[in-house]
């Protein structure tokens, strides 16, 4: 597992000549869009109804040795309206993961299925692309957890935390989540990320009615649904993107 503290990472950012606080920021895009929960019909982009969120960030950038600087916070606002419903979801604890990976967690903790995030790792001057899944997983006390694994060019496991809280009018649910560094090698610069693509959401049965953790509004505003995310990385930059999600048809 390569990790490094935030300190550790500022001071080799001032070893090598870089700035921390460029002015400029990571250019990041947002999309994110209602679908089915798998397994449960009548879930989906349909008001008032359970749905699972399938959320893609790109991330552009040159400000850390040629790439965007590393990720360290991801803060996502969703619409008025949207309820969640963690009550009764089994969780993975997060020791349970740090210790084991994604295939010690119980199967029903799962909050969605393998996501995927691309960036780069660096070699001295090599800076090879790596794609690593993203297990998302319920964890106790109702926040997500996401496990990201890969092994090639770099073994990478690092846990990211992350806890809901409510934001004001347009947004409702708000979800802030913490990012790990990741170390290449000791020395080295710390990995970029590129892109992130997650799907959170699932559902249980009780007798016949489906417990979503997540349900849409009932109503849609003219345009479709406000979300808005909020990257922050390394040396105090904050990258801010919207994406309205299309309302259901009627």
């Amino acid at each position: 597992m390569r990790r490094i503290s935030t300190c550790l990472a500022v001071l080799g950012l001032a070893v090598l000549g870089l700035s921390a606080s460029a002015s400029a920021a990571p250019v990041v895009t947002l999309k994110a869009k209602a679908v089915p929960i798998s397994g449960f019909p009548g879930t989906g982009n349909i008001l008032g109804a359970g749905a699972a969120v399938a959320t893609e960030f790109t991330i552009t950038g040159t400000e850390y040795g040629g790439f965007p600087p590393p990720l360290i916070g991801v803060t996502v606002y969703l619409p008025a309206g949207t309820k969640l419903h963690p009550q009764g979801f089994v969780t993975c604890a997060p020791a349970a993961l740090e210790k084991g990976g994604f295939k010690v967690c119980p199967k029903k903790s799962a909050a969605g299925p393998r996501g995927e995030a691309t960036g780069r790792v660096s070699f001295g001057e090599s800076h090879p692309e790596e794609t690593v899944g993203v297990y998302p997983f319920f964890a106790p006390g109702g926040g997500l957890e996401f496990w990201a694994e890969g092994t090639e060019p770099v073994s990478i496991e690092i846990l990211s935390k992350g806890h809901f809280t409510t934001a004001s009018a347009p947004f409702g649910p708000k979800f802030v989540a913490e990012v790990p560094l990741v170390e290449s090698v000791p020395g080295a610069l710390d990995a970029s990320i590129n892109t992130i693509k997650v799907k959170v959401g699932a559902a249980y049965k009780q007798g016949k009615k489906t417990i979503s953790y997540g349900t849409l509004p009932k109503t849609c505003p003219k345009g479709g649904f406000p979300v808005k995310s909020e990257l922050m990385f390394l040396g105090g930059i904050t990258s801010t993107a919207s994406y309205k999600a299309p309302c259901p048809k009627k």
